[in-house]
């Protein structure tokens, strides 16, 4: 390990804003979301973007270092920790209705970024263990169907009007989450319907993930509104609805009005890094684990966070994730930076 590889130590600061607006709140309710939509897309403005990679002769060895997994495994914990506390304070303590807001969003965005974002690295591995704990950190964001579609589903159809978590050229955020959340969960069900048929197994049965997920995820709800009472109920809801809506907040910029083309038999084009937007910002970078170099990761998505390369052929965002998030949620302004971007990238691959 390299000094330098400390940098994601960095993306720990998320968390630590979440407990410290739970330990002393008020306006420290809020620090999650400040730092999160306010000093990382300004701090990214200001900072150079950087599309260096690491040589590949390295890879292998820095893909191996346990170091980089651990990063990740502690956010189990830390999630945890953040939800069940604040759902403490919400079923004990009498909170204003800012600290009340505030410490939502930010225990939701905690559910989003070290939650799903985490898991869905960690889903990607091979590792049974590493799996679990994928579906695991998937359960407060109420989310864990995004296991099977994600994997089985989105990766197989991204870029075609088959995978709902690929926005449509001139489909608004807002009209983008309902077909999204709404179609990711019907296709989970399919995906997992059809891989038990062909193992010859009954659909409505244990081995059956959709149901195990069902269970799991109205056992964890039913547990906390029995110790919590229905505010805790009501605060397991709203972390989890916003942590799955900052994941489709990504997926809507991750991939928005980009298309692989048809051949002349209908099947679409192979992946490649033209399809997914990208963005070189380093605050988003580490505080995201990568994921914002997204090419490279529908390129191979076994490979690890820490050897993601910069591919030059990927269109660029012209903010950072989350400035880029924040764009999308004004749509007017959203269409005006990226549709003319959107053609652009596509002209581009129609020459290439």
């Amino acid at each position: 390990m390299k000094i330098k590889d400390l940098k994601y130590l960095m993306a720990y600061l998320l968390p630590a804003s979440a407990l410290a607006g739970l330990a002393w709140q008020g306006i420290w309710s809020w620090a999650t979301v400040v730092l999160a939509f306010a000093i990382i897309p300004l701090a990214e403005m200001m900072l150079p973007q950087s599309a260096s990679n690491i040589p590949a002769a390295s890879e292998t060895q820095r893909s191996h270092l346990r170091w980089f997994d651990w990063l990740l495994y502690l956010n189990a914990p830390l999630l945890f920790g953040v939800v069940g506390w604040y759902l403490y304070i919400v079923a004990n303590q009498s909170l204003d209705v800012s600290e009340l807001l505030g410490l939502t969003f930010s225990t939701g965005l905690i559910v989003g970024a070290n939650g799903i974002n985490v898991a869905h690295e960690l889903g990607h591995r091979s590792s049974r263990g590493e799996q679990i704990l994928s579906k695991i950190m998937l359960l407060p964001a109420l989310y864990q169907h995004f296991f099977i579609e994600h994997n089985r589903g989105h990766h197989k159809n991204v870029g075609t009007d088959q995978d709902p978590a690929s926005a449509r050229l001139g489909e608004n955020v807002y009209a983008f989450w309902w077909r999204s959340v709404t179609q990711s969960w019907r296709n989970a069900w399919s995906l997992e319907r059809e891989r038990l048929k062909k193992a010859g197994k009954n659909e409505w049965s244990w081995t059956n993930e959709m149901l195990r997920f069902c269970v799991s995820q109205v056992l964890w709800l039913a547990g906390i509104a029995v110790i919590l009472s229905w505010k805790g109920l009501a605060g397991a809801l709203a972390v989890g609805i916003i942590g799955f809506l900052l994941l489709e907040t990504i997926n809507y910029i991750e991939h928005y009005g980009l298309r692989r083309r048809l051949s002349a038999s209908g099947h679409p084009e192979p992946v490649s890094p033209v399809h997914s937007w990208n963005s070189d910002h380093e605050l988003g970078r580490i505080f995201l684990y990568e994921l914002t170099r997204h090419s490279d990761h529908h390129y191979k998505s076994t490979r690890k966070y820490q050897i993601l390369r910069h591919m030059d052929e990927s269109p660029q965002l012209p903010l950072g994730y989350p400035g880029s998030m924040l764009l999308s949620l004004v749509p007017p302004a959203w269409f005006a930076v990226m549709n003319p971007r959107v053609h652009a990238a596509q002209n581009s691959l129609h020459q290439a």
